[in-house]
């Protein structure tokens, strides 16, 4: 269990909302429900300062570190929250395997080496990333960030890594005040909704240096990317400033995923943020995510498929 105060902002019954409603729709099962194991202290220190991994996780966070995470310490959310970290690793894994996996957590990109932040305990992304890159597994990382808010605390880990590549597109205005620099940052004006989103995404944002996901992909050269698909961007979120639509969340996460498993590169996916007093409408937002990769799963296996037959029908 991780007991919040009543009327906490952070909306912890969404994650159990979101395997609900995923379970209901039929797609969660044996063949693709996976059960990661809690993240070691050495994957921790891989991007965090081993002292603070140690305070945190033995409940000793001093009042202030525990006033800027915004999260009140329990055994229980330590304990979910080293397994979440392991469902993003978990989840880069498999998508190495089989060229696309969501965790149905993760996304916490406001965690700093040395302390957490905006209700960010431990980096996953980052972490994710260089676990991969240290185990060799991968050459280059792509990190899409499409939160609402900066990922700081992935641009700041990584900043020296040059085998990780930062991306974050998010509203200009938001948290956090101080923003990090990452690798290439696209700040929104308030109040953008679904066809200037799309169109920055598909096609570049001509302040920032951003010609689009497709273009950065050739830049980069990726053998993964880490996408974390907040869906605090919706009209509707308390803690949003843009105002995208259901319907421009899906096309988005469509338009994610299609760029990257258009040109041969595996995904990993998180839910990022998301805040509302309607929990169950917040899981299905962030529904919208597995809804797409299984959708991309699907066509990926129908066109192997096709190509089988047809292989297997030549002379």
């Amino acid at each position: 269990m991780t007991p919040l105060p009543p009327g906490h902002r952070f909306p912890m019954p969404k994650f159990g909302h979101l395997h609900d409603h995923l379970a209901a729709v039929g797609l969660l099962g044996p063949g693709n429900l996976h059960r990661p194991e809690p993240a070691a202290v050495e994957t921790l220190g891989r991007a965090h300062d081993p002292a603070y991994a140690d305070a945190f996780l033995s409940g000793r966070l001093d009042r202030d570190a525990l006033r800027t995470l915004g999260l009140p310490w329990s055994a229980g959310l330590a304990a979910r929250t080293v397994t979440a970290l392991g469902g993003t690793v978990l989840a880069a894994r498999l998508a190495l395997r089989h060229g696309l996996a969501a965790n149905l957590a993760g996304g916490t990109h406001h965690a700093h080496r040395g302390h957490g932040a905006g209700f960010c305990i431990f980096n996953d992304l980052a972490v994710a990333a260089l676990t991969l890159l240290e185990e060799d597994a991968v050459d280059q990382v792509l990190i899409v960030d499409l939160d609402v808010h900066q990922g700081d605390g992935t641009a700041r880990i990584l900043r020296h890594e040059p085998r990780a590549f930062t991306l974050s597109v998010h509203c200009a205005s938001n948290y956090p005040a101080r923003k990090a620099r990452s690798d290439l940052d696209v700040p929104l004006p308030d109040g953008l909704g679904d066809a200037g989103y799309l169109r920055v995404l598909g096609h570049g944002d001509e302040a920032s240096g951003f010609r689009g996901l497709g273009w950065l992909l050739e830049q980069v050269e990726p053998d993964l990317v880490l996408y974390d698909a907040g869906v605090d961007v919706h009209a509707d979120d308390k803690l949003g400033r843009l105002a995208m639509t259901d319907a421009g969340l899906r096309e988005r996460d469509r338009a994610v995923l299609e760029a990257c498993r258009g040109q041969g590169v595996p995904v990993a996916c998180v839910i990022g943020g998301g805040y509302g007093d309607d929990r169950v409408a917040l899981a299905q937002r962030h529904g919208i995510l597995h809804e797409e990769v299984a959708r991309r799963w699907r066509a990926e296996r129908a066109r192997d498929a096709s190509r089988t037959a047809a292989a297997r029908s030549l002379p």
